[in-house]
């Protein structure tokens, strides 16, 4: 599987004024919905709901928000790099300028977990 395969152009946003993590998720979920009217709400809940659990700020300035979502026919990403750093509860205690949101199918356990491999290896440090 590839970046391609679930993030279009369309939904990768630069320079965003986002002052909190809320904000943040909330443009992540928006960019999510693009094609999808109505959705934003839900893709923000999955992704709250998710960051309660732990927060997805790997380090270094970098944060993967994810969840799941009952009815998605498809994996779907978003990319957002922030004017400024907000607190995502990273690992490192850093602020978090660059997010990559990820939307899978409830059922799909599986391609969410190779998926969240391949961003956590794509944005570690070398």
């Amino acid at each position: 599987m590839q970046l391609t395969d679930f993030l279009s152009p369309d939904r990768i946003a630069i320079g965003v004024d986002a002052h909190s993590k809320k904000r943040a998720l909330e443009t992540l979920s928006e960019l999510i919905a693009h094609d999808q009217p109505g959705r934003a709400g839900e893709i923000f809940d999955a992704l709250l709901s998710r960051e309660r659990l732990g927060g997805t700020g790997i380090g270094s300035g970098v944060a993967i928000p994810h969840g799941r979502l009952k009815d998605a026919d498809h994996t779907t990403g978003a990319l957002v790099r922030l004017r400024e750093g907000v607190d995502f509860d990273a690992i490192d205690e850093q602020p978090v300028d660059l997010l990559f949101a990820l939307v899978v199918p409830e059922e799909a356990t599986e391609d969410h977990l190779r998926i969240l491999a391949m961003l956590a290896s794509l944005f570690q440090d070398p």
